[in-house]
């Protein structure tokens, strides 16, 4: 037996066999004959001295060999992949994908496209609404805003204005609740998606932040920013919302934003890529056109009294 690699296309038939569980599966997904795989697998198994399938009638299982041989080989061929993409990725200046969030996409990136698009038109944008957790390098992703504290560690970040929060509401109910001690009667919505956030960013420290020890017991919860948002605009109640958030629905006037304390919190959203891709010419040209739309609306902090939410917590 030899330590010497044996040809790759008899551990790409292994693979493909392995993860199928079947020999004519496996020949379909590489576009080869079954005794052409069979063949692979056969030379693989010389190769090695022993073997990695047991035949049985119409199927296979791995042997010992086999399974020791099988997460090795589809994490190699995986790692081949990324690498393969990545490197495809470096060549290309005319495609760029980004994923954000659901909520960051619906309520500030897809109004704001169309700006891009316009500037960029020689830059094919993809977007994938998502918080899943991304790996740059083997996802087919390019660029990822994402909402919080980091770490972004081995990863290029630029961090933007820390975000704060309000109570926002329809100019209706803004009518009915005219002050914040009168919000304690109004139907209060909670975005459940900034639960993580330490300290709390929620109605118990907005209140305290204006001199009010209530803690509401009833009210809408929502799991996603965005849907706390609509409920907000169609009247459902009053909803402490984001800056990033509430932006739109408040210059278009959907909402209003009557009391003008708000709680800043440390977390913040971050553009993030492969340390070296932010050189790439359309991932530069998203970077600088991302910030540059944030500073945009920098102004409208000035409209308010913000609070650090560290200093309610520590009073």
């Amino acid at each position: 037996m030899t330590d010497r690699l044996p040809p790759l296309t008899a551990l790409r038939a292994f693979d493909a066999a392995a993860r199928h569980m079947s020999f004519a599966k496996a020949a379909d997904e590489l576009n080869v004959t079954p005794a052409a795989l069979s063949f692979q697998i056969k030379s693989l198994e010389e190769h090695l001295g022993h073997p990695l399938f047991r035949r049985l009638n119409r199927a296979v299982e791995l042997t010992e060999a086999g399974r020791t041989l099988a997460p090795g080989a589809a994490e190699g061929f995986a790692a081949l992949q990324a690498a393969w993409q990545a490197t495809r990725r470096l060549q290309d200046e005319t495609s760029l994908t980004v994923t954000a969030g659901p909520a960051l996409t619906a309520k500030w990136l897809a109004p704001r496209l169309y700006e891009f698009a316009r500037a960029n038109p020689g830059i094919d944008l993809k977007f994938s609404a998502s918080l899943r957790i991304m790996d740059l390098e083997r996802d087919d992703v390019d660029v990822a805003i994402r909402f919080g504290y980091g770490p972004d560690d081995g990863l290029y970040s630029v961090p933007v204005r820390k975000e704060w929060l309000t109570p926002v509401m329809t100019p209706e109910l803004a009518e009915q609740y005219p002050t914040p001690a009168s919000l304690r009667e109004a139907p209060l919505i909670h975005d459940d998606s900034i639960n993580f956030l330490k300290p709390s960013c929620d109605w118990p420290t907005w209140f305290r932040a204006v001199g009010l020890d209530f803690t509401p017991t009833h009210g809408a919860h929502f799991s996603n920013a965005d849907h706390a948002i609509d409920a907000a605009v169609a009247g459902v109640g009053v909803v402490l919302g984001r800056r990033a958030m509430i932006l739109k629905d408040l210059t278009e006037g959907r909402l209003v934003a009557p009391f003008k304390v708000a709680l800043e919190t440390a977390g913040r959203f971050r553009f993030l890529c492969l340390q070296g891709a932010e050189k790439r010419p359309q991932i530069a040209a998203f970077r600088d056109w991302f910030i540059a739309e944030i500073e945009k609306t920098a102004h409208i902090s000035d409209e308010f009294e913000i609070i650090p939410v560290e200093k309610v917590t520590a009073e």
